[in-house]
Formats: C-alpha cells, structure tokens, sequence
C-alpha cells in the first residue's frame, strides 16, 4: 500500500478511526462506542487496539503517524487535554505521550473543530484555499482558522472560541460568564431553546424546529431568522479582521440553510463594508461528520512536508 496516515475522532459518544493515503482516499474505517466509565487509560488502550489493527492490516512502514482530535482545549507542547466537558477524566491527562509509547508512533494531538477546519480546506470546501475559517454549529458552536494552509491556535491554543462572541451586548447568559455568546443565539441548542418558548413543546428539538418551518409554521421561521441574524453578526466581524476569502458553517443545522441565511447575508452585508469588495464567500462545509477525521489525518502528512 502507498503512504498513508490515522486519523483519530474522539468524541463525547464515539471513537472514529480512519487510514487515509495522501490523495485524500479513506481505504480503512473503524466506528465504535467510546467508553469512558474506566478512566481515560481504558480509552487510550481502546485507541490503540483499533490502530493497531489498521496498521496490521496497512503496513507499519507506509504510516507516517497518527492525528487524533478531541473536544476541548489542548496545551499544544505537552499534549496535554487541559479542558473538556466532553471528556470525563481526562483534564490534565497526557493522552498523547500515553498513546505514542504504547504504540511507538508519531501522535499529533489537535482540537477537533481545529481538525475540521483542516479536513475542509484538505479535501472538503476550502481545496481551493489556504485561509478560512470554519464555524460548526452544534450544542455549542466552535470552530476552526486555517492561515496560510495550517491551524491558527493563539498562543495557549484557544485560538477559534467563535461561540463565545458577544453578538449581543444584553443578550442571553451563557455558562462562559458573558451574556449574548453567538452559541447562545444560534447554536442547536438555541434553536431549541427558542422552540421552546415558541410554544412547540418542553421536548422541542433543533431537529423539531426545523421541521415546523418546512411546513410553514412562521414562528419557526421566525427562529431561523434570529438565528440567522446572530451569526451574520458574528460573521461581519470575522470578515472585517481575517479578510479571508473563505467562511465555512457545518453541524447539525446546516438543512436549515435557506431559512437562517437570507437573514445572515443581510447582516453580512450591512456590517462587513469589505465582504462583497473582495469576493469573499460564505458557504456550507461539505465534509460533515468526516471532516474531523480527513484533518486528523492530514496533520501526520503536513507535518512531515
């Protein structure tokens, strides 16, 4: 086989695993319940079963290392997790260095929304660009900057907390301590949240919204357009200091598309004076639930160029 790379999506419920050569072509793909009731030890031992059988299977000596992406706030140096909700156990746990001297292979430790902005600009999106930024909109909303063809962390590799812009100065309070967080007004959760006091149910659900406005019920268009409006708010403002030549919008919302976008580009347009001077564009992300794992494995070939 030809020169390939792991890539690794940890989330909150599943371990995804996949071998993906250099043209981007996923040959090997492992999908599995992520088990967190015994600790983080018992989850790096369940990582490693499932590489090494990939390998077994791939060759040890076309691998070029493994990317591994993962919610929350990574110490980029250490490799170590130094926060997630989504994630029991594992603050402060060296899950990099755990996983590398049980298998002996180049780890890469990355943030999986940073991993998705990755995938898309490597084979999703953004092929035919070196900059963007990528929102994924979920219970909360993250996200990703891509400069110049790498992940842009910050200094501490918090870079891309887009959920925490303040859209609205006396919006509603979020867990961060802020009040009017962009996750606060357009986030699934929100959308929910906005059903709810649409009179749709206690057990309304982003999903359930979505299907009220398919049939026409104008209030949850109503709550497309709020939402719309928040984050062409929050877009304006990436536009005006990134001048990048490309947004992104992924996550479970992405089918309501036609009804919170007219409302986003209206704010866009108002707000961001350099938007429709430069060609920017706006569009969906296209790797959906894969894209943590095309940028996961990405990192392992970007590194070694």
């Amino acid at each position: 086989m030809s020169a390939y790379s792991i890539g690794v999506d940890l989330g909150g419920t599943n371990l995804r695993v996949a071998a993906v050569d250099e043209q981007g072509t996923i040959v090997a793909r492992v999908s599995e319940p992520a088990v967190f009731d015994s600790g983080p030890e018992r989850v790096v031992v369940d990582i490693c079963k499932v590489i090494r059988s990939i390998r077994e299977r791939n060759g040890m000596e076309e691998l070029h290392g493994v990317g591994i992406g993962v919610p929350g706030f990574i110490d980029m140096e250490s490799g170590v997790v130094i926060g997630s909700a989504n994630l029991p156990g594992f603050e402060g746990f060296p899950v990099r260095d755990q996983i590398q001297k049980n298998l002996g292979t180049r780890i890469i430790l990355e943030n999986d929304a940073n991993a998705a902005a990755l995938g898309e600009m490597w084979m999703g999106a953004g092929r035919n660009v070196k900059d963007l930024i990528l929102l994924t909109l979920g219970t909360g909303i993250g996200g990703g900057i891509v400069f110049n063809g790498k992940i842009l962390h910050g200094f501490r590799g918090m870079a891309g907390e887009f959920g925490h812009m303040t859209v609205f100065p006396d919006g509603n309070p979020c867990g961060c301590g802020n009040y009017g967080c962009l996750e606060k007004h357009a986030s699934a959760t929100a959308i929910a949240a906005m059903g709810r006091m649409m009179h749709f149910g206690r057990d309304t659900t982003s999903a359930k919204v979505f299907d009220l406005a398919v049939q026409g019920n104008p209030r949850a268009k109503m709550v497309f357009e709020a939402m719309g409006r928040a984050l062409g708010i929050a877009l304006a403002s990436l536009i005006n200091i990134f001048n990048f030549p490309l947004y992104l919008i992924s996550g479970g919302p992405l089918p309501a598309w036609d009804f919170f976008a007219p409302a986003m580009m209206i704010e866009v347009k108002k707000r961001a004076f350099t938007f429709e001077r430069t060609g920017a564009k706006i569009e969906k992300a296209l790797l959906g639930a894969d894209a943590g794992l095309y940028g996961a494995a990405y990192l392992p070939f970007q590194q070694s160029t």
